[in-house]
């Protein structure tokens, strides 16, 4: 027996402009996952259904930028992707490009249950959640206000805009349409903030749990696939630790960031934060990401390396933390 420990993201790099009531409706939504996590623990639930239970209240959610919230794509429609990985035995699922699937999440979990597969995609993930029976919605659902506007300001940028949540009028302050240094791929970007929800979680019993969602980048290609739906990239769990990231997703995809937790708790010896500071450090390049972990001994930690990372945190004795900055 292992006392149990939760974390939760919202996305890592956050615009210091963010209004503060968008902050704390951020934080508010945090905390009530992470007690919607605590509550199961405390009845031992497990943690692959624990993750699950989690992400599908934030996809349920227009806060952040999954399910209902995600970021459109060029064409206006969204493309949700979406994994979740059982660390005892490594099983694992994931699906890319749905597109009327209420919680992407619970697919995931479909697909390494019910089928001989780890991934399904687009029309193959759709015909899949049709199979299965799951809740869907017409594409309208998961199409805000907000997004709308963000994604005319994107296309009339002709840039690829992360801070999705930021209003279009009133928050000039903020950072759309500010000069960033910040690149994917040698190509500059307009503004770098967050992308992607996830949750990890140990049980009482030391099992690793580990999902994330997210409906990727504003005015993204049709067709893009982030780092999210990719096991050992965005997510990633097996006896040791378990592992949700965000952030730049083709630098986490390049640095296989939520592997690279365990291999070096494995391979060099290092404790759950010594492993999370020294990818965080070492694995990113000129990437900018974050993650949040936990360990089968109940540790938790996060860490990144942008300004900031909606997070929030809870452990069996009693801790308990919501933040965004440092």
């Amino acid at each position: 027996m292992v006392g149990w420990a939760i974390a939760v993201h919202g996305g890592a790099g956050v615009d210091p402009n963010l209004p503060t009531e968008r902050q704390e409706l951020a934080k508010q939504l945090l905390t009530r996952c992470l007690n919607l996590g605590i509550t199961a623990l405390r009845s031992s639930v497990s943690a692959i259904d624990v993750v699950e239970l989690v992400v599908r209240e934030l996809e349920t959610d227009p806060i952040f930028n999954s399910g209902r919230g995600s970021a459109l794509t060029e064409d206006g429609t969204v493309e949700m992707e979406a994994s979740i990985m059982d660390g005892p035995g490594r099983r694992c699922g994931a699906v890319s490009g749905v597109s009327t699937v209420k919680n992407p999440v619970s697919l995931a979990r479909l697909v390494m249950e019910k089928s001989p597969h780890s991934y399904l995609a687009f029309s193959g993930a759709e015909d899949f959640a049709k199979q299965m029976g799951v809740e869907r919605e017409e594409n309208g659902y998961f199409v805000t206000e907000d997004n709308k506007g963000m994604l005319k300001i994107a296309q009339e940028a002709n840039s690829i805009v992360f801070d999705y949540r930021i209003p279009t009028k009133g928050f000039e302050s903020c950072g759309v349409g500010v000069e960033s240094p910040i690149r994917m791929n040698g190509l500059p970007i307009s503004v770098y903030a967050p992308e992607t929800v996830g949750c990890v979680v140990v049980d009482s019993q030391g099992g690793c749990a580990a999902a994330t969602s997210t409906g990727g980048l504003m005015n993204k290609r049709s067709g893009r696939i982030g780092d999210s739906p990719l096991i050992g990239a965005g997510t990633y769990a097996c006896n040791i630790c378990a592992v949700s990231c965000t952030g730049e997703g083709e630098a986490i995809i390049r640095g296989t960031l939520a592997r690279e937790v365990g291999a070096v708790m494995e391979y060099k010896g290092l404790g759950l934060q010594e492993a999370v500071d020294f990818v965080i450090k070492e694995r990113l390049d000129e990437g900018q990401a974050g993650l949040i972990a936990v360990s089968n001994t109940g540790e938790v930690a996060c860490g990144f390396n942008c300004v900031g990372m909606f997070r929030g945190c809870a452990t069996e004795d009693g801790f308990m933390e919501v933040a965004i900055w440092e």
